[in-house]
């Protein structure tokens, strides 16, 4: 068993990571920290954990945390990592960092879109971004994982095949992204507030988004030349879940059979990736619970090819992608611990 710690465990991505922790068959959770909730059980916060654990959150100290976890989880906002990993990379722990401190590969970007300097730029060329179906390479045995951002999640898987195989035309890539209320945090601000949400849907952070270099920045990588991203996120009143739609301009003379089966292809090996057949989307609902993304492809006349994924943005979009992630490092099966039913209804 290898021995865990979730820094940051109560809020929405650290109680996720609680919970596929608990259920992992490798994985040992053996403390979260809080700093809000230190000093009260973990079913005491979430009453759904009663029964299967009595562990309690504790004031986060590196050092300890360092010293009885072989691999610690970073649920914590972003700039507040570069605070913690330096110390837990040397004192020997794998570094799991589901916040966007290490994300980028330039610093200068960085700073530029999050507004504060990077305090540890040294780490950025070691840090492996932790997207195992854009590229493995380096996960294996890696000490400091960057995880992606739940929208640049789906939109790199939904985008990525065409790219890559040559499909695409131009360097312009358009994202329309959809996501749940808990995207946002466990602490409710005027503009999460249910009576803001409920029953209303409208675009925020309108090419001011801070995913938006790091999406990018995967196109990039996919196409092997430089892509540009223009993205506009929404937010939707809903709990979880999170559906991006990619607009790509095709080159000439591609149907959608040929872009079927260049997906199909693509993530045929692909334990957590389903893409469906022609003429059939997917819904955020069928992914709900998991860490499974479902893409849908279509071809529009105008020459546009729309592709369409969904995932939940709490487990493929966060925290179950920091387990399977963890799972490559540490050499065990890529699916362990995540291979959940989703709830029917």
């Amino acid at each position: 068993m290898t021995d865990v710690a979730i820094v940051g465990a109560p809020g929405y991505a650290g109680v996720e990571l609680t919970r596929l922790v608990l259920g992992h068959p490798d994985l040992r959770l053996v403390a979260v920290t809080s700093h809000a909730d230190a000093g009260k059980r973990i079913d005491d916060v979430y009453p759904a954990f009663t029964g299967l654990t009595d562990l309690a959150y504790e004031a986060p100290v590196v050092a300890d945390v360092a010293d009885r976890a072989d691999v610690v989880f970073l649920a914590v906002p972003h700039t507040a990592a570069l605070g913690l990993a330096p110390a837990l990379l040397a004192a020997g722990a794998v570094v799991v960092d589901a916040s966007a401190d290490y994300r980028l590969k330039d610093p200068g970007v960085y700073e530029r879109w999050y507004g504060v300097a990077h305090t540890s730029p040294e780490l950025l060329d070691e840090a492996v971004y932790g997207l195992p179906e854009l590229d493995r390479a380096g996960l294996a045995k890696a000490r400091l994982i960057a995880c992606p951002g739940c929208y640049p999640t789906a939109t790199i898987i939904a985008a990525a095949p065409a790219l890559e195989a040559g499909l695409v035309s131009g360097g312009l890539v358009r994202v329309d992204a959809k996501s749940g209320v808990s995207g946002a945090g466990r602490v409710p601000t005027e503009g999460t507030h249910y009576p803001t949400v409920n029953e209303s849907l409208q675009p925020y952070k309108v090419s001011t988004h801070r995913h938006t270099p790091e999406i990018a920045q995967g196109l990039t990588h996919a196409a092997g030349r430089a892509i540009e991203a223009v993205f506009v996120p929404h937010l939707v009143p809903m709990s979880r879940g999170l559906l991006s739609t990619v607009y790509l301009d095709l080159i000439e003379d591609v149907d959608v059979g040929m872009v079927f089966d260049a997906y199909a292809a693509r993530y045929a090996a692909e334990p957590f990736v389903t893409v469906h057949p022609p003429g059939r989307m997917p819904s955020t609902g069928e992914v709900r619970g998991t860490n499974r993304a479902h893409i849908g492809v279509a071809v529009d006349p105008a020459g546009v090819l729309i592709v369409a994924c969904a995932i939940d943005n709490l487990v493929k979009g966060t925290s179950g992608q920091a387990i399977q992630c963890a799972n490559i490092a540490l050499g065990l099966p890529e699916t362990a611990g995540l291979m959940l039913p989703v709830p029917v209804v």
